[in-house]
């Protein structure tokens, strides 16, 4: 297993896909080959990074974290893993079913490439689960982007003509997400939780045409950010691959933040700078402690600081994110968020923008408990959560100098 043709592969089949597919038809492969020299290390990126939010850090909402046991956890992350690997082969021979019909070749090897490394988005984006509460956008926008490489993928491994491949991605795209879907709830019973999310992407205007598969955004729709990524990302990988060659350390940096959509490298505020933007009173309580750091690892830098207020009787945490390199990303993953809202007889949760700003909240009668939450200059985001009347977490949110913070959106932000 030659991981770095794995990674070459991904980044070219991300930045450059369109040139990137014909090379992926051409060469001779076998299931297995594709199995063990592909599949089995991108497949687990996003069952480890699950097993890392759901056991490990733990899933935090109304100010109470809760964590998977670790044996169920490790469970649900190898069924995960072994029920991806089987529903990418289940997808490819749905896709080779389907050639004909949409005026394509059989072939289960060439099928077999076409989910695999359209796949490879999803997969990658799929790390991002770790992250709080806008870890989900980020793999929504590489699952669309996934929807796009596959597109682009058919004609060049199944051999339909262009005209068709619309109509072929789509039927593809419906059955997977029920497969999709069939799995997530099996995942769900063995970790022990079923917060299952979903969004659906309704605000871009995509035309698919062309003799060369080539794709049309209305320039004010969503859809265009993510060509506009692609574009950027590969100018980025050209940038990279130079880089390395030069064995320049700077410019390797500044290429890995273009890759995630920023203008250049992006130094998140320090703990000493966010946390000054915590009050002494939120929602009528007082802050009974305060926290802060900035941490950093595989390219991504985040800094957090947590407030805790209460009174005896209610409990609110307010915290504020700076997601730092993840920038780019971010405003990606807020292009891509559709407005939506769920009733239940104990409460509702729905997410929807406000003075142009991205809102999402929940709120449980039982527990008369909620979360509040504001993402601001598509780079913060500032929650509240706890024992608290929905109105009063708002009055959280609003006690803290939102036009100050966006105004910093800017900040370390460096410019290639």
């Amino acid at each position: 297993m030659d991981f770095a043709k794995i990674i070459a592969r991904a980044r070219a089949i991300l930045t450059t896909p369109k040139t990137e597919w014909p090379v992926v038809a051409a060469e001779p492969a076998t299931v297995q080959g594709i199995y063990t020299n592909y599949i089995l290390v991108l497949a687990a990126v996003p069952a480890i990074a699950g097993f890392i939010k759901n056991s490990l850090i733990g899933i935090s909402l109304l100010s109470v974290t809760w964590r998977a046991p670790v044996g169920s956890g490790l469970a649900g992350m190898v069924l995960q893993y072994l029920l991806s690997l089987v529903l990418v082969y289940v997808m490819s021979l749905i896709i080779n079913a389907l050639a004909p019909t949409f005026g394509g070749q059989k072939d289960p090897v060439q099928a077999l490439k076409a989910i695999t490394y359209a796949c490879t988005a999803s997969w990658v984006a799929g790390a991002a689960n770790i992250l709080p509460w806008i870890g989900w956008l980020i793999a929504l926008a590489g699952g669309i982007y996934s929807i796009y490489l596959l597109y682009l993928g058919l004609p060049a491994t199944m051999k339909n003509p262009v005209e068709k491949s619309a109509g072929y991605t789509a039927v593809t795209i419906v059955i997977g997400a029920v497969l999709g879907w069939i799995v997530g709830m099996i995942v769900a019973g063995v970790v022990g939780t079923a917060a299952l999310t979903g969004a659906a992407m309704n605000n871009g205007h995509v035309t698919l045409n062309g003799d060369h598969g080539s794709v049309t955004v209305d320039p004010d729709s969503a859809a265009a950010k993510l060509a506009a990524m692609g574009a950027r990302a590969e100018q980025a990988s050209k940038e990279l691959e130079a880089a390395q060659k030069s064995g320049d350390t700077a410019a390797q940096q500044a290429a890995m933040g273009k890759m995630m959509g920023n203008d250049g490298s992006v130094q998140s505020l320090s703990a000493d700078q966010i946390k000054t933007f915590l009050p002494d009173t939120a929602a009528g309580l007082k802050r009974e402690s305060l926290s802060a750091e900035r941490s950093a690892g595989v390219g991504v830098q985040i800094t957090v600081a947590r407030g805790q207020y209460g009174d005896g009787t209610r409990n609110v945490e307010l915290e504020i994110s700076d997601t730092g390199s993840m920038k780019g990303m971010m405003a990606v993953a807020n292009a891509f968020a559709a407005e939506s809202e769920q009733q239940t007889d104990d409460g509702y949760e729905k997410t929807y923008s406000k003075d142009g700003r991205l809102v999402h909240e929940s709120w449980d009668k039982t527990s008369k408990s909620g979360e509040y939450t504001v993402v601001v200059g598509q780079r913060f985001s500032v929650k509240a959560s706890g024992q608290a009347e929905i109105d009063q977490l708002k009055d959280a949110v609003d006690s803290v100098d939102l036009a100050k913070l966006e105004s910093l959106k800017n900040e370390g932000v460096g410019k290639n």
